[in-house]
């Protein structure tokens, strides 16, 4: 076996009471990528992804932010968003985002404030070199954005990882995601 592939099943071994080979492949690969989940539930799901902000607000950094390393006050925004199929109107993931905007590129900035671009497709535009590090994975009975989804209450899966660029933090993000999803919608 690759290495590599070693190091997908390690991490999927870290899941915190979830039989990780029980979980569709879809689900598995949403885990442990560190592609951009909205190409991956486009292919997927054969149906453009769009990014629907709940909440976006500038704050000042609290030791709640300690995941980003950053010093007392400093601007962080945090956002919450849903991706959702543009035909279907379904939710597939609902993310929490810090990030730490006085790091990034002012055009970065201005883009993540004035537009409904993904964060992947953010850093690929700008061409931001970033390094992805899992924080945590595991399974969930509801908690945050589970009322997004239609899965009735069942269990959620959340991946949270910190997003370096330049060697230090700029973004923590967690993503939640049904254990199941539906059935791709026909063309």
């Amino acid at each position: 076996m690759a290495d590599n592939a070693k190091s997908q099943i390690r991490k999927l071994g870290q899941l915190d009471g979830i039989e990780w080979h029980k979980l569709d492949p879809l689900q598995r690969v949403l885990l442990v990528t560190d592609g951009t989940v909205t190409a991956i539930l486009e292919a997927a799901f054969l149906e453009s992804i769009q990014v629907v902000k709940l909440t976006q607000e500038v704050v000042k950094a609290t030791r709640s932010h300690v995941l980003l390393q950053s010093s007392p006050e400093e601007a962080i925004v945090e956002r919450r968003v849903l991706l959702r199929g543009v035909t279907t109107g379904r939710n597939y993931v609902y993310a929490e985002s810090l990030i730490a905007v006085n790091r990034m590129g002012p055009a970065f900035c201005r883009l993540l404030f004035d537009s409904d671009t993904p964060l992947g497709q953010l850093w690929l535009d700008q061409k931001l070199e970033t390094y992805k590090e899992m924080v945590e994975m595991r399974g969930a009975a509801g908690g945050p954005g589970a009322e997004y989804f239609e899965c009735g209450g069942s269990e959620i899966l959340i991946r949270k990882y910190r997003v370096y660029s330049g060697g230090i933090p700029v973004m923590v993000i967690s993503e939640h995601f049904p254990r199941k999803f539906p059935p791709a919608a026909e063309s």
